[in-house]
């Protein structure tokens, strides 16, 4: 019996042990995400979104460089054209601009010099990451070997965000 017992309190210390080291790991990596949290908007202002939808529902890209500092390989981008938000910037500092992709929708506070992510919500069976510099952001949607990408650069002028798709 104290035999069992003494294999038993092992097992339950080596356990918690383990349990331990997972725990202490991940959040270690968890916290060196670039994860912003949400902003409400309030909900006049999202009635009054909906009732008035904007007068071209799929923006027309165009074709221009990637920025230069990206993580990954570099994909073919476009400039696009941001959906009109109808609801007053959460913040004093810019133009709050939605912009909805293949993969999801990524939503950014645009400033004179600067910018700030929003909120980025991936599509149904899609999956995000989120990088930040200090002249950059970047949100990848990916599925499978699909990805997109949406990229706020404003190291050299005013914010811009390009959507690269590979």
């Amino acid at each position: 019996m104290r035999r069992a017992l003494v294999h038993v309190l092992a097992w339950l210390l080596a356990t918690g042990a383990a349990v331990t080291l997972s725990w202490w790991g991940v959040h270690t990596v968890m916290a060196g995400t670039a994860y912003d949290p949400p902003r409400a908007l309030p909900i006049a202002a999202e009635a009054k979104q909906e009732s008035n939808p904007p007068a071209s529902p799929t923006p027309t890209p165009e074709r221009t460089a990637t920025p230069s500092a990206s993580p990954s390989p570099t994909p073919r981008a476009t400039t696009a054209r941001p959906t009109p938000s109808r609801s007053p910037s959460p913040t004093a500092s810019g133009q709050v601009r939605s912009y909805d992709t293949d993969g999801g929708r990524a939503v950014f506070d645009l400033g004179r010099t600067s910018a700030t992510l929003v909120s980025a919500t991936p599509g149904t069976g899609w999956s995000m990451q989120v990088w930040k510099t200090e002249s950059w952001i970047r949100v990848e949607f990916s599925s499978g070997a699909d990805r997109v990408s949406v990229f706020c650069t404003w190291h050299d002028g005013p914010p811009r965000v390009e959507i690269g798709t590979y």
